[in-house]
């Protein structure tokens, strides 16, 4: 008797229910930066009424597909994921997550977009800007359905970690991609290169940056370096400034410093007497020996001239 009873009950409330119309929609979205969404409230509302073909309020709830639209939320470029219910007042609860882009991309003939974590290529937003990092002379226009397999995951790691550290969001004022997929760091403090390499171990490379910020560039002023290279293994090398040099000059001394990198990492042994070990125990102490494995070298190489800061393109 119980077990009928329960069954009749159940019964006359799902017809109650599909007898109900829909009294409102309320819209929630995960994602947002400080309160304010990337999507537009009536983007979403177009797309769950066809363009304002259908109703929401005052539909019978027995003739919504909440699992149609989901899906078509879903097609939205800003979408990412969505649920639809309705909740015991009859409201159409939507519950979205909205893509989070993780840098802006310019391309080399000066398109641009956002790239988000999942490498999907989104549009500028008319209702927001967003302060992300900048990558420039990306080879692929923003149409192209090439995936880079090495140089994408580079930028979403590289991005991942400036967004996440405030310092970094603050100095790192672009990032150019040279022709062999590497990276150069255009800092806003101070009128230097960072040669980046790739963007494998990002976390590592940036904290050797950091250290020679702090143990250096804070000793020996922020100017008196051209390039910073921080792409070699437990290395730093700064190569200093000069008001005149060559550009024939220029190249071989960079070629010089790639030479005595390679001589160094073959032979484990100090091979510039202007050495400096950077133990985080210790001050930065002058050395001749290159001391523990796990120290931080860093070396001063011969002079070049500044190089210019590259030109970024115009923001639409």
């Amino acid at each position: 008797m119980i077990g009928s009873a329960t069954l009749v009950l159940l019964i006359a409330a799902i017809r109650s229910r599909s007898d109900k119309t829909c009294r409102g929609i309320e819209i929630e979205v995960n994602g947002m930066r400080k309160g304010k969404w990337l999507l537009d409230r009536n983007d979403i509302i177009n797309q769950l009424t066809s363009n304002g073909t259908e109703k929401i309020k005052g539909r019978v709830l027995q003739t919504f597909d909440l699992r149609r639209l989901e899906e078509k939320l879903e097609k939205h470029i800003w979408i990412k994921d969505a649920e639809l219910f309705f909740d015991n007042n009859e409201t159409l609860q939507v519950r979205l997550i909205e893509r989070t882009p993780m840098a802006r991309i310019f391309t080399t003939s000066g398109n641009s977009f956002y790239m988000d974590d999942e490498a999907k290529r989104l549009p500028l937003s008319d209702r927001l800007t967003l302060k992300l990092p900048v990558f420039t002379g990306y080879p692929y226009e923003k149409n192209s359905r090439i995936v880079d397999t090495t140089l994408v995951p580079g930028i979403i790691n590289m991005s991942r970690f400036i967004n996440a550290d405030s310092f970094w969001t603050a100095q790192i004022a672009q990032i150019d991609i040279t022709p062999a997929h590497n990276f150069e760091l255009v800092p806003t403090v101070g009128n230097h290169i960072i040669e980046f390499g790739d963007g494998n171990k990002a976390a590592i490379k940036f904290n050797k940056l950091m250290t020679f910020y702090r143990q250096v560039i804070s000793k020996a002023g922020i100017n008196k370096y051209a390039r910073i290279n921080v792409q070699y293994d437990q290395q730093v090398i700064g190569i200093k400034k000069a008001i005149t040099i060559s550009k024939a000059d220029s190249i071989q001394a960079v070629k010089n410093i790639r030479e005595m990198i390679e001589l160094t990492q073959k032979m484990q042994q100090a091979v510039a007497d202007s050495s400096i070990v950077v133990n985080p125990q210790n001050p930065i102490a002058d050395t001749a020996n290159p001391g523990e494995a796990n120290n931080l070298i860093i070396r001063e190489n011969q002079t070049v001239k500044p190089t210019p800061k590259a030109k970024l393109p115009a923001r639409n």
